[in-house]
This record gives structure tokens, C-alpha cells and sequence, in this order.
């Protein structure tokens, strides 16, 4: 009959200490994507108190995320990759949504900001064979701009 080992105490303490710091990691995730999601930590406890989070929902995926990200740096990296192509398209985002994205996270870019011009609430076309901006009435007619460039309103398009 063989005897068991005893760890020293001293291995007892590194396990805990380990454990606690994977508990801290996880934490640090979780926090980074609810940060992206536009709370603050008070926010989040209060929330959580609350019931309006429940935050344990959370651990997994980000438990998940760190073993297949390596470290918190670069799952936090990850993280605000995805919330910011997902902001940019009016889009919703999870943690889990980082799973899905992993493979073509160096391919995923926010959408551009596109401004199109108008003058006096009248979309504008650039022609490009003949130079020249075209204003295009409510009735599809095309007339001619005669203004300055400083008169065009460039508007962000939705």
C-alpha cells in the first residue's frame, strides 16, 4: 500500500493564489466587455444588486475566451474588436460573439462613416465625365450646382 503525498503547505498557498488570480482575470474580461458596453463599475455592482446583470452568466464565456485567447491583454484586444464592428453596424454583442468572430478577427473593421452632400435639403451627385456637382430635386430632376463648395452640407448617411 502506497502512502499519499502531502504538497507542502507552501504549494497549497501558489494553487490559491493561482486560483485567485484566474478569478481576477476572468473578472477583469467580464468587466472589459461590460466597459464596452458603456458602464462603469458602479454601474455594473449596481446592476448586479439589482438583478438588472446577472453577472455569473458572464464567467463562463469569459473563462472560455481566456483559455482560447492566452491572456487577458489580448482577449480584452478581442473583445473591443468585436464591440466596435458590432457599434459601427447598430449591432448587439456577447462575449460569445468573440467566438464566433475568432477566426476573421484580423479581417473585422467598423463600418466607414460615409457623409453624402446635400444643399438645401436636396441630395447631391458627383459626375464624374463632366466635373460637375448635380442637385437632384424631390421631382428627379437633375440641375446643375452653381454654389460654392462651402455651401454643400456633407451629412452622415445612415
Amino acid at each position: 500500500m502506497k502512502k499519499k503525498k502531502n504538497k507542502p503547505s507552501f504549494a497549497k498557498a501558489t494553487e490559491g493564489k493561482a486560483k485567485k488570480q484566474k478569478e481576477t482575470d476572468i473578472q477583469r474580461i467580464v468587466n472589459h466587455y461590460f466597459y464596452t458596453k458603456g458602464f462603469n463599475l458602479e454601474q455594473i455592482k449596481k446592476d448586479a444588486k439589482k438583478k438588472k446583470i446577472i453577472y455569473s452568466r458572464f464567467t463562463r464565456p469569459a473563462k472560455q475566451l481566456l483559455t482560447l485567447s492566452g491572456s487577458v491583454r489580448k482577449a480584452k484586444a478581442a473583445i473591443t474588436k468585436v464591440a466596435e464592428w458590432a457599434n459601427s453596424r447598430g449591432l448587439d454583442y456577447a462575449i460569445e460573439t468573440v467566438f464566433k468572430k475568432w477566426l476573421e478577427l484580423d479581417r473585422l473593421k467598423p463600418k466607414e462613416i460615409v457623409k453624402k452632400p446635400y444643399y438645401q435639403n436636396d441630395p447631391m451627385i458627383w459626375s464624374e465625365s463632366k466635373k460637375k456637382w448635380y442637385v437632384v430635386t424631390p421631382e428627379a430632376e437633375w440641375l446643375e450646382y452653381a454654389g460654392r463648395e462651402e455651401e454643400i452640407d456633407w451629412r452622415i448617411a445612415r
